[in-house]
């Protein structure tokens, strides 16, 4: 296209001058607007940092982590219970500055030599800070003192080794020397298999430990957790003069399907959840986790009111 141009007359001399506006150059036009739908028009979602919300795995509720820190890591919908770490649940149960912990710096040996045992219990000594599978201590809970066990899940699963039961035993001991009521938390899969026989051998230990803690006819109460299983369901776990339970707790010895696989028998729906054992006399109580402490409160008064009205009366 040729350049527009004015032509105009001054003093009978014609003045040739362009045009104001410049011409119109086809590689400088506009560019097209994309159709809706393209993917240049789509819009990028909004990323969502981590560590703010968490879903609920029973009833799909998204909660604000805030909240559900608040009120124990208890779903406010469906009063789902999530795992909660041992130092989180004593921080719930016990008295502000009461907590005497025991044997914090006890940690495994890998005697056996078992293939990688050594980075297994490293890598969760930094997940967890915990040097093993139980926190282990005196405390007071409400008016109360007692000594008080409980065991963290997020290390290796809660599994005993000669570590817990060492740490066990010497808790039972010591409030059997002090006149204590006896309280252990439990949330383990089993005997711990990479420590074999020195594991299992823990079972009659600590089971050992509570006999001579009843005969001075001292109290011991039992709290099931999320789920509890093998070695430690067959020992100390089910030996408590109360057993408690939190809301859908998972018990027994052995998976539902290696029960099933050997006895050759069809079993009844839920039959390994407190709330079924609860019918069928294994548990005496479900308390949920907001109410533990109370309800801790209330059951240590009733089991040492007769050891106070005995020393008030002598």
């Amino acid at each position: 296209m040729g350049t527009t141009v004015f032509v105009k007359k001054v003093g009978g001399v014609e003045i040739v001058e362009p045009a104001l506006t410049p011409p119109m150059n086809n590689d400088q036009s506009l560019p097209v607007k994309p159709k809706l739908g393209s993917s240049k028009s789509k819009s990028r979602k909004r990323d969502i940092p981590e560590g703010l919300w968490t879903k609920c795995p029973k009833c799909a509720t998204m909660i604000f982590d805030k909240e559900l820190d608040e009120k124990l890591k208890v779903c406010p919908k469906c009063s789902h219970h999530f795992p909660i770490s041992a130092r989180e649940r004593i921080h719930s149960l016990v008295e502000t500055c009461t907590f005497e912990e025991m044997d914090p710096e006890m940690m495994a040996v890998d005697i056996l030599k078992f293939t990688s045992y050594e980075s297994k219990l490293e890598r969760d000594r930094k997940a967890t800070l915990l040097k093993d599978a139980v926190v282990t201590g005196l405390c007071k809970i409400g008016p109360h003192r007692a000594a008080l066990g409980v065991m963290e899940f997020g290390f290796m699963g809660g599994s005993m080794g000669s570590v817990v039961g060492e740490k066990l035993t010497r808790l039972i001991e010591r409030a059997t020397e002090k006149e204590l009521p006896v309280i252990i938390i439990s949330a383990s899969g089993g005997a711990r298999m990479q420590e074999g026989a020195f594991s299992l051998m823990q079972m009659a230990k600590t089971s050992g430990a509570l006999a001579y803690h009843a005969q001075r006819r001292l109290p011991y109460i039992s709290v099931l957790t999320q789920s509890d299983y093998g070695g430690v369901m067959a020992s100390y776990a089910s030996l408590g003069d109360l057993i408690l339970a939190e809301p859908g707790a998972l018990i027994g010895f052995a998976g539902p399907r290696v029960i099933k696989d050997t006895t050759q028998a069809e079993l009844p729906p839920g039959f390994q959840t407190a709330e079924f054992l609860l019918e069928h006399g294994l548990v005496d109580a479900i308390v949920p986790r907001n109410e533990m402490k109370e309800r801790l409160m209330e059951y240590l008064e009733f089991v040492t009111a007769g050891k106070k009205a005995a020393a008030a009366s002598a």
